[in-house]
């Protein structure tokens, strides 16, 4: 078995959720490292997508902004962020990556600050950018994160990205397209996602050498656990070659 960093694995993992053929709203980064190992691996015809205006490119080596000229490379189109958020609202766009300091059961996340006082909060964060626009609009929105219980909440202090809200149909009766909304959420421990009713997240696979004590332990909310739960795969040969070789070679985003 080939050996791999914790990086490594939860790229890999993103990107086999990504199917042949589907558009996905993305940033710099781990987002852009699964998209692109999606692309060069079992996802030729993946149309990727940058909130800067960058459309379907075939980038040459990992870009490192939303803005950088590579997110254009060979693309169908250089466009800008007008077109980009009503080609999202239009409904065209499957996935969107997104990510936050703070994230609840339900998949809310914050970006904005920690503390509850608004005038002079603990830590102010960057903000919503796009995200708030792609999780409420694109139809699958994924984490990829390290886990831990800062980080997982019970309640976030600061909604800067909707989820699936307070549970059940509140989403949608919220005035958000029926549908969309969180999917996967992908960590260094486990890969989770949200289930149907409820809308509260679940254990689904357990990476190797974590345990569902220490998924749990790791999580400051109780999470729901799948009638099967399996065992992630790890990256394979291939996968990391190309991560490696062609994805990242200067592993800006794997590390070292």
């Amino acid at each position: 078995m080939p050996e791999y960093n914790t990086m490594e694995l939860m790229v890999c993992v993103a990107s086999r959720e990504l199917e042949d053929g589907v558009s996905v709203g993305v940033g710099t980064g781990v987002p852009c490292a699964a998209t692109m190992l999606a692309q060069k691996t079992h996802a030729p015809n993946i149309m990727i997508v940058f909130e800067a205006g960058g459309v379907a490119p075939l980038m040459p080596e990992m870009p490192i902004s939303v803005g950088d000229s590579r997110t254009f490379w060979k693309g169908v189109m250089a466009t800008g962020m007008p077109d980009i958020m009503e080609t999202c609202a239009r409904g065209l766009v499957d996935y969107t990556f997104l990510g936050g300091a703070q994230i609840d059961m339900y998949g809310n996340m914050n970006s904005t600050q920690i503390g509850l006082d608004r005038k002079k909060p603990k830590i102010r964060l960057p903000g919503s950018g796009g995200a708030n626009d792609f999780a409420s609009l694109c139809w699958r929105t994924m984490v990829v994160t390290v886990q831990d219980s800062r980080r997982f909440v019970e309640k976030c202090d600061f909604i800067t990205t909707p989820g699936w809200l307070t549970g059940g149909d509140s989403r949608e009766k919220s005035g958000l397209p029926k549908g969309c909304g969180p999917y996967r959420m992908i960590t260094n421990m486990a890969v989770m996602d949200f289930e149907p009713e409820s809308k509260r997240m679940r254990i689904i696979s357990i990476n190797q050498g974590y345990s569902e004590k220490d998924v749990q332990d790791n999580c400051g909310f109780e999470l729901l656990k799948a009638n099967k739960i399996l065992e992630t795969k790890p990256p394979t040969e291939t996968e990391l070659r190309i991560l490696r070789e062609e994805v990242d070679p200067n592993r800006y985003v794997i590390g070292r």
